[in-house]
Order: C-alpha cells, then sequence, then structure tokens
C-alpha cells in the first residue's frame, strides 16, 4: 500500500502552472519538477549523444553542452521533430521520476507534486492519484510565453499547436482550471481544490 499522495499538475505552456506549484508549495508538498528532470537529462552521455545524431553535431558547443536555445527551435519545428525529442528524453525522465519518488516516499513525505507540462505524452499520467491542469486563453498564454521565454508570437503559436488543447485536459484530468483573471483568483481555485486531492 502507497504510503503517500502524488498529484500531477499540467497545461498547455504559459498556461500560469507555476503558480498553482506555489500554492501546493505552501501547503507543504514535496515538488518534482519536469522540466528539472528534462534539462539533466539532456546531460546525460547516450541522450546527448541520440539528440546530436537527430537534430545535428552543430548543436554541440565547445565546453561539451548542448545548445539548448537552438535545440528548442529545431524541435519545435514540427509536430514530428517534438516527438523525436520526446522518445529521446521522455525514457530517462521517467527513469528519474521513479528514482526520486522512491526516495520522497522512503523519507516519509505524504504529499507530493508532479509538475509536468508533458505528463501525458511521457505516460506518466498512471501514477498519479489525481491530474489538474491549468488553462488560459490563447491570447494570455501568447503574451506570457513571448515576455517571459523572449521568443516571437509566430514561435509561441508553433510551441501551442504542438501541444494538446485545453479540450484534451478537461476530457482526462479529474480537475481544470481556467487562469483568465488573476492571480489572486487562481490560487484561491486551487486552495479549494487542495482538500479534495
Amino acid at each position: 500500500m502507497r504510503m503517500y499522495k502524488l498529484v500531477g499538475l499540467t497545461g498547455r505552456t504559459g498556461s500560469g502552472k507555476s503558480i498553482a506549484r506555489e500554492v501546493f508549495e505552501e501547503c507543504r508538498y514535496k515538488v518534482i519538477d519536469a522540466d528539472s528532470l528534462a534539462r539533466e537529462a539532456i546531460d546525460y552521455k547516450i541522450v546527448k549523444g541520440d539528440i546530436l545524431a537527430a537534430f545535428g553535431v552543430d548543436l554541440l558547443k565547445a565546453d561539451g553542452e548542448i545548445k539548448r536555445g537552438e535545440l528548442a527551435k529545431r524541435a519545435f519545428k514540427n509536430e514530428g521533430s517534438v516527438k523525436t525529442l520526446n522518445s529521446i528524453i521522455h525514457p530517462h525522465i521517467a527513469s528519474v521520476f521513479l528514482s526520486r519518488l522512491k526516495t520522497l516516499s522512503e523519507e516519509g513525505n505524504k504529499k507530493i507534486l508532479f509538475d509536468a507540462p508533458q505528463l501525458f505524452e511521457a505516460g506518466l499520467d498512471i501514477v498519479c492519484d489525481s491530474i489538474i491542469a491549468v488553462g488560459a486563453s490563447e491570447e494570455l498564454r501568447i503574451a506570457r510565453i513571448t515576455e517571459r521565454d523572449g521568443i516571437t508570437e509566430e514561435m509561441a503559436k508553433r510551441r501551442l499547436n504542438i501541444q494538446f488543447s485545453d479540450g484534451f485536459f478537461k476530457e482526462n484530468c479529474d480537475y481544470f482550471i481556467e487562469n483568465n483573471s488573476s492571480v489572486e483568483k487562481l490560487k484561491a481555485e486551487v486552495r479549494e481544490i487542495i482538500p479534495r486531492v
């Protein structure tokens, strides 16, 4: 029998997941961050080799690091490129995630949040007790992404078009929060849901 509760937090980029995550942290949830796991995975020798083979050896900098910004540009070029990158990285993310989960559980943590924009793509939705998605209008998401990541509106739209729609998340998640208003409203809705997950 599992001694912890695992909540998945997901949604399209620019929706406001980081604000929702803050509320979980305030409520003493330990967080496993999928983006951090992905950044780690890119540094694994086998992953790096597969990325260079798929996306070009010119992505390797003199210090042996991957040019992450350029990799993102090439990966988000089309859906096929995104799937290629995901097929390289996701198995390693899953492996490290399960290891972190085991460690947190053994340390006695009873409330764990998995912050994972690509929760379903990685096939890790099946291990969550409940899943919350945060959504927002396309206009708001584009404004947030361009400001946050310093990319063009066209690039932001390309990223969004490759991801699952809000309709998908509404259908496949236990809770869906529409974040088109204030930060305070989003936080209030998350606080309302937490006792139920």
